[in-house]
């Protein structure tokens, strides 16, 4: 019996916060496990430290399914992002340690190399078409065969996925809040927003995109749930001519049905779900074949464990991955997507956006990526080790994502 011995909260801001479980079992074997919600970042880690951990001491590390069933059916107050970022970091650092025990790298434990590496996307953006081009081929050059594009509105200074120059991570405002509020604590960005001219103007920007670069590179394009199913059907339809490997969050995916409708009036590929934090949350949409990619996180979806299961059951119906990876995924969850991607079948493609410099002296990592791909590394467990050291160097600092609203300041999705 491999019996935890103890577990241990770390929260750390090398450039923004991750919440880091740590288990040691009795004989000091260790495992780690991302915990980070972004924005809520402290609820995950108070829970975990004093409803969480205090279950653990004792149980066997080995039993993984087991000691899932019993955080997520024991709790009885089921699902949310908080519950299942507690599980999901519980989870990761007992499959960390059963790999480590094992000696062999995680994905070995999950059924071994279904390909040689996971074709990975990154961010281009830019507030105009000349820094747009600049994005893409900075990102070319970094290696990326597939390429999300965002692109600034006229008339409109922030808008979501634009980074503050080329080649940024296309996510700036996350962690970068412009006010204060009473005590001088963070308040969150507000930001403009007008669909109609996003409508309009987005379609031209692939046409450009297409024209510059040619047919063959794979490129995505990420909605934010901003359209209604009219709206998203209307886009899909409009980007039809260019290919898009996907479009993503094309409406709010509370209403699984509302897909129906974009689904029947357009074929460009929807992929969904980022927000969502279990296999419940997918019934619909998988078993009658509305999406084509599912986009969970490890982190917000409890886990290894239950990401699995999410993506067999997906593959019933046709239905592929591509696992969300923001930055605020820490490396341990990057990992362990990428433990995911190389073993299962039914891969599509994983989002990859490279951590700062800062965070991977906290969270070292063994992934490597080469031409286009992907790949885990041949460490044992999940391949990261964390500096507890250069952790202690960067206090939490709070931060929220943005908030959106219209043109006539209605607060609307973000």
């Amino acid at each position: 019996m491999t019996t935890i011995k103890s577990a241990e909260v770390i929260v750390t801001s090398p450039g923004r916060n991750f919440v880091t479980l740590q288990i040691t079992t009795e004989d000091g074997t260790t495992g780690l496990g991302d915990a980070t919600l972004n924005g809520r970042e402290l609820a995950v880690a108070v829970y975990l430290a004093d409803h969480v951990i205090p279950l653990l001491k004792g149980r066997d590390a080995m039993n993984i399914e087991d000691t899932w069933q019993y955080l997520y059916r024991g709790a009885y107050w089921r699902r949310g992002p908080v519950t299942m970022a507690a599980i999901a970091a519980v989870d990761m650092a007992l499959w960390d340690i059963k790999a480590k025990v094992a000696e062999l790298p995680l994905y070995q434990l999950l059924g071994g190399q279904s390909r040689t590496g996971a074709l990975a996307y990154g961010h281009a953006s830019g507030r105009d078409t000349e820094e747009l081009f600049d994005s893409i081929r900075e990102h070319q050059e970094m290696g990326y065969k597939a390429i999300r594009v965002q692109t600034g509105i006229p008339g409109f200074d922030n808008v979501y996925g634009v980074a503050a120059s080329a080649g940024g991570d296309g996510e700036r405002y996350d962690h970068e809040p412009a006010r204060r509020g009473s005590g001088g604590r963070a308040l969150p960005v507000e930001e403009s927003w007008d669909t109609r001219a996003y409508l309009r103007h987005v379609p031209t920007v692939f046409e450009a995109v297409r024209s510059e670069f040619g047919a063959e590179l794979p490129l995505l394009h990420d909605g934010h749930h901003r359209m209604t199913p009219r709206e998203a059907a209307q886009l899909g339809r409009s980007l039809e001519p260019y290919d898009l490997f996907w479009l993503e969050d094309c409406t709010p995916g509370e209403d699984q049905a509302a897909l129906r409708y974009v689904r029947d009036h357009t074929t460009t590929p929807l992929a969904i779900g980022e927000v969502f934090n279990s296999v419940h949350d997918y019934q619909t949409l998988i078993t009658e074949r509305l999406i084509d990619y599912v986009r969970s996180a490890v982190t917000h979806t409890g886990g290894i464990t239950h990401l699995k299961k999410l993506a067999d059951f997906a593959s019933i119906y046709g239905v592929k991955t591509g696992f969300h990876g923001p930055t605020d995924v820490s490396p341990v969850g990057q990992a362990a997507h990428l433990h995911l991607d190389l073993a299962l079948h039914n891969f599509g493609i994983q989002e990859y956006m490279q951590h700062s410099e800062a965070t991977l002296q906290v969270f070292q990592t063994s992934l490597r990526f080469e031409d286009g791909l992907l790949h885990p590394g041949e460490r044992i467990g999940l391949g990261v080790t964390l500096d507890r050291d250069a952790a202690r160097e960067h206090a939490y600092d709070p931060a929220y994502l943005p908030v959106n609203r219209l043109t006539d300041g209605t607060v609307h999705d973000w």
